[in-house]
């Protein structure tokens, strides 16, 4: 692909050929963060303008907040994958995917630097202000592709980006005993949590089952809402935070 002019003016441009068109016309009406997981930040920006990969990103921010944009907001950048939100498949079409160089749990999780995390910041306000993106809808890879995606992890700084008025944070219930559930657990209670997991956007399906893949669900939750503790139980600590992240959505409240 030729050069073309940014849409986030303090980007660099590094044009990648891994795009096409927005199904159906479709405007982009959310944010999606992911990390490299690659070894080095020239690696992985070499790798999604590789034709061969057929992976890319509209935007990449190194870790001294350098931001670089790949393929302009118009066009669908390939990011995704198999993945849904809020009963919606193709994310690709409905989304702007930012990749944050960081190796991941590859690399042991390593910090997200200051200056990479201002520079997501400001970059996430400048989309979501074109194009009227609401905080509630910056999430994370793993959200969208519970099981099949981990990042950008659970050491993203979810409560920072939330402080700046971005993305959709309450304060994690703590920690604490008492009732709980997890995997073969089944019934009236595991339907219920699937309800509430749906309706925040969760691709879950409502048996009662507490199956493998509503572990995958819960860990994709905890990892971005509950960072302490990701195991997939679904214990007071984590539905007290999922229903009162619900009652603070603003199509719920």
């Amino acid at each position: 692909m030729t050069a073309f002019r940014a849409d986030y003016d303090r980007a660099a441009v590094h044009p990648s050929p891994n795009h096409g068109e927005r199904v159906a016309g479709r405007k982009p009406d959310l944010i999606l963060l992911h990390y490299t997981g690659m070894g080095t930040a020239d690696a992985a920006l070499d790798w999604l303008c590789r034709e061969e990969s057929q992976v890319s990103s509209h935007y990449f921010v190194y870790e001294d907040g350098r931001v670089i944009q790949l393929v302009p907001e118009e066009r669908r950048a390939w990011h995704a994958g198999k993945s849904s939100w809020a009963s919606e498949g193709d994310v690709n079409s409905m989304s702007i995917g930012i990749e944050i160089a960081n190796e991941g749990h590859p690399g042991g999780l390593p910090h997200f630097p200051d200056a990479q995390i201002e520079a997501v910041i400001e970059l996430c306000r400048d989309c979501g202000e074109r194009w009227a993106i609401p905080p509630s809808r910056v999430l994370g890879h793993s959200d969208v592709a519970p099981v099949r995606k981990v990042d950008p992890g659970e050491r993203f700084p979810w409560a920072n980006l939330h402080a700046a008025g971005v993305g959709h944070w309450v304060d994690p219930a703590p920690i604490s005993g008492g009732r709980f559930f997890q995997q073969g657990d089944h019934g009236q209670p595991i339907e219920a949590l699937q309800s509430m997991l749906s309706l925040y956007g969760y691709a879950t399906e409502i048996n009662g089952e507490f199956s493998p893949a509503l572990v995958g669900v819960v860990e994709a939750f905890q990892r971005h809402f509950r960072q302490e503790r990701v195991d997939g139980i679904a214990d007071f600590s984590t539905i007290d935070t999922l229903h009162r992240l619900l009652a603070t959505l603003p199509r719920f409240s």
